[in-house]
């Protein structure tokens, strides 16, 4: 699988020591991101080591140079989802009927929508997509309110994916709290998709001249579409390839990855090479992003992940590390037996899981999975050669070793 940018450069573990390669992070302190590596090696050893990841703080450290622009999108947020109610009251006070004449359907924009979107937002998140495209524009000069207003609208899109997402896989939490289908039932969740989703269209078109913009950011949310459909058309495949795999990340993450950070380029004064740069930047970085969050299904503790450990597989997403298992396994090994049985019944007992986990550290298949987030993570740090040290650029050095290092 090809990264894409300028040069491809991997840092693997040393195959015969185990040991991997020592890095320093842009803020000059030994990244302790990489945990993920470290106790995919620990446990591939018997190792009994408890790492516990730093990412959050590190996150905070990363952003400093865009903090209160990312609050300012933050605020944004709350503040969208109601003007829309005002302009409705006031539109019916201009024809006469009062916006007394119709409560009950100002009642539900005023109340439901608020709510349920707060209710998301609430929910926490990294906010790594308007991030990068924030830190995208200062790294490329700009710093005016026009970038708060598109980061905003990539936020909008991100929520309406997750939103839609949960119902599609009838998931009951996120990120460790009742999902909002499960709290307002599909019919309305849906709808709020949808909301969000055209609310971060009309949000981009502030600007009389921004149809570039939002004509990438349509191209971002077809593609993002199509690979969830593709997705489902895998649902249930154990003997998906990993080419198929890739495929989906790449449309469900990599693009809006991509294209956040493309849109920042382009508020800037930019070459068309750093422009093109910091959408490969952003690509490579999503494809990183996702492969992390996959090999967490396995590897992760379920109160830091926030959702049930193995629920993927419990889906019939049969990712990275399962791939590799199964290439290595043949057609009749127990490795197949088990995510067969697992994707059928939607469930899985503590032994088989035990099992499972063990045969994907003596095939290695999550170490696999792991050189190739790095790999794509190192080829992301790469697309930055071509602008010179700043302060968003050692952020934008630093974001990957931070994906590296997740634990939830």
């Amino acid at each position: 699988m090809a990264v894409r940018g300028r040069r491809e450069r991997v840092i693997r573990g040393d195959a015969a020591s185990g040991r991997l390669r020592a890095r320093v992070g842009a803020f000059g302190a030994p990244v302790a991101a990489l945990t993920l590596a470290a106790q995919l090696w620990s446990d591939s050893r018997g190792v009994n080591v408890a790492l516990k990841s730093s990412a959050p703080a590190d996150l905070e450290q990363i952003f400093e140079p865009i903090r209160t622009q990312l609050e300012a999108v933050e605020q944004a947020y709350a503040r969208y989802v109601r003007p829309a109610v005002e302009a409705d009251a006031a539109a019916l006070e201009a024809v006469g009927g009062g916006a007394g004449s119709v409560p009950g359907a100002v009642h539900v924009v005023d109340e439901v929508i608020p709510r349920m979107a707060g209710y998301v937002q609430a929910s926490g998140g990294k906010r790594v997509r308007p991030a990068l495209l924030l830190l995208a524009a200062r790294l490329a000069g700009y710093t005016g309110e026009r970038a708060v207003v598109y980061a905003s609208a990539v936020e909008f899109i991100h929520t309406a994916t997750l939103v839609h997402d949960d119902i599609i896989d009838e998931s009951e939490l996120r990120r460790g709290r009742l999902a909002a289908h499960s709290r307002w039932g599909n019919d309305k969740t849906v709808l709020l998709g949808d909301y969000l989703y055209i609310s971060s269209m009309k949000l981009a078109l502030t600007y009389d001249d921004a149809i570039p913009i939002v004509r990438l950011l349509c191209d971002v949310t077809r593609r993002m579409i199509e690979g969830e459909l593709y997705q489902l058309t895998k649902t249930g495949d154990v003997d998906i390839s990993e080419e198929e795999y890739f495929e989906i990340i790449r449309r469900k993450t990599a693009y809006l990855f991509g294209g956040s950070a493309e849109i920042g380029g382009m508020l800037g004064a930019t070459t068309d090479a750093q422009r093109a740069a910091l959408r490969d930047y952003g690509f490579n970085l999503g494809v990183a992003f996702q492969l992390v969050d996959d090999l967490l299904d396995f590897t992760a503790d379920q109160a830091a992940l926030g959702k049930p450990v193995g629920q993927d597989l419990r889906e019939g997403k049969v990712t990275l590390a399962a791939i590799h298992l199964l290439r290595r396994d043949g057609s009749a090994g127990r490795a197949r037996a088990i995510v067969r049985s697992t994707v059928e019944n939607e469930a899985i007992d503590m032994a088989a899981w035990r099992e499972l986990s063990s045969l994907l550290r003596e095939n290695r298949s999550t170490e696999y999975a792991c050189a190739k987030a790095v790999e794509y993570a190192t080829a992301a740090r790469a697309c930055l050669d071509l602008f010179p040290p700043s302060a968003e650029r050692s952020a934008l050095l630093a974001l990957p070793d931070y994906v590296l290092g997740r634990d939830r």
